[in-house]
């Protein structure tokens, strides 16, 4: 099911929105789903960096690095 959002740009940011789509020859729509699923993913890595962040630290995972030795 598909549900349909309207929303209001600013001046700048719509016209910004109109060249990106023509010169990528993709239409505002899919630009602006791929943008917002982009906002969407960062926004639950973010929730879950803020919950586990902690338990990771207690178990002496700090660094990418130590994540990168446990995994490997």
């Amino acid at each position: 099911m598909r549900s349909v959002l309207s929303v209001s740009l600013p001046e700048k940011m719509a016209s910004e929105l109109d060249a990106i789509a023509r010169a990528t020859g993709r239409n505002k729509s899919d630009i602006v789903k791929e943008s917002l699923g982009v906002f969407l993913w960062e926004a639950r890595f973010r929730r879950m960096k803020k919950t586990l962040g902690p338990k990771a630290k207690a178990s002496g995972l700090i660094t990418d690095d130590d994540v990168f030795k446990v995994i490997s």
